[in-house]
């Protein structure tokens, strides 16, 4: 090897190790292998902004953007650029949900008939809502955020407020989750949700909303225009706004607002009509090379995409987010097998 070529070879996994600060506690190569391929898979999948966080023991080791969250303006993607999360938002709520439970105010079994007596799902248990149960007549599971969406009404009645101040108190602000705002809309919400914040949080979150990455839709020679913002709703399945940033302290924060023991029931496999299911209670969960894997996606059509993958058993997470559906799109995660992702399969091949 000659003398510049070794030389090349220490900067590198020299900058491999200062990652973050110094504070890398896995091996350097896993993380720069990661890194060089993770533009490549962004710009195949047709992602113009892609934002990734990795924490490992529970603190950020490594993250990155690449590519822009506004492509004309070039402005460029970066690890605190907000983006609609999407079906993540169901972490979230199956998060408050259980921390209500833990409480003794909500009861898993109990009908949403109990909060929502003319829902057309009323007769359905909080449990088979939070699991993907599929609807009555149906064995198993169905993917259905529909669904998921309506577990918001118990959350405000446990906690006693609108669903969208109960996230921005009891989750945006309690973990300090600065770049996270509880929808599109908050500054035109109704009355009824907008008195719940003072004015200088509402001039917060319209700052925060001028920096939001610009949603795009991606043709199949590679070409990306801009795409139209997704549904403005905030309900339990969709419609909050975050960073990789957040959400990496989402992540920190679940042993604080959950027991070990609800976080175990959450990430266990859930069974309908003796049929078990891909999901649990708010999350995927599967098995891969002896390794429980923890996980959700979130799927704005041509728009936003977006994924969380844990390995509880290595104290390892990764969170990306991009503004195109390239993230989600190509895969049926639905399905319930991360695998399918190429994302998700060349971080596991490197780190597991």
């Amino acid at each position: 090897m000659s003398l510049r070529l070794r030389l090349s070879v220490l900067a590198v996994v020299s900058a491999a190790v200062l990652l973050s600060g110094g504070a890398l506690r896995a091996q350097a190569l896993p993380f720069l292998l990661f890194e060089r391929y993770l533009d490549p898979l962004r710009i195949q999948a047709g992602i113009p902004g892609l934002s990734a966080v990795i924490l490992q023991d529970n603190q950020v080791v490594w993250e990155r953007g690449f590519g822009y969250r506004d492509v004309e303006a070039s402005h460029a993607a970066t690890p605190d650029t907000p983006y609609a999360i999407a079906d993540l938002t169901q972490t979230i709520t199956a998060t408050l949900l259980l921390h209500c439970t833990e409480r003794g105010v909500v009861d898993l079994s109990a009908p949403l008939r109990d909060w929502l007596p003319d829902a057309e799902s009323s007769h359905t248990t909080l449990r088979q809502l939070l699991t993907h149960a599929a609807p009555a007549g149906a064995l198993g599971y169905r993917y259905t955020p529909s669904r998921f969406a309506l577990l918001a009404r118990p959350v405000e009645t446990c906690f006693d407020g609108p669903f969208r101040h109960v996230v921005a108190q009891n989750v945006f602000e309690l973990l300090s989750m600065r770049d996270a705002v509880p929808g599109y809309d908050i500054l035109t919400a109704p009355d009824a949700v907008r008195e719940h914040f003072d004015d200088a949080t509402l001039a917060r979150y319209a700052a925060l909303l001028e920096r939001v990455a610009t949603p795009y839709r991606v043709d199949n020679r590679g070409r990306a225009t801009r795409g139209d913002l997704p549904p403005v709703a905030v309900d339990g399945a969709h419609g909050l706004i975050a960073s990789a940033r957040d959400l990496a302290k989402f992540d920190q924060g679940l042993p604080i607002h959950l027991r070990a023991e609800s976080l175990q029931r959450a990430w266990t496999n859930a069974t309908h009509n003796g049929v078990p299911t891909p999901f649990g209670l708010g999350w995927f969960v599967q098995n891969y090379n002896g390794e429980k894997l923890v996980w959700h996606y979130g799927h704005f059509p041509e728009a936003f995409s977006s994924l969380i993958l844990k390995v509880p058993g290595r104290r390892l997470t990764l969170i990306l987010l991009a503004n195109s559906d390239g993230l989600s799109g190509p895969f049926s995660l639905s399905q319930g097998d991360v695998t399918s992702s190429l994302f998700a399969r060349t971080f596991l091949r490197l780190f597991l």
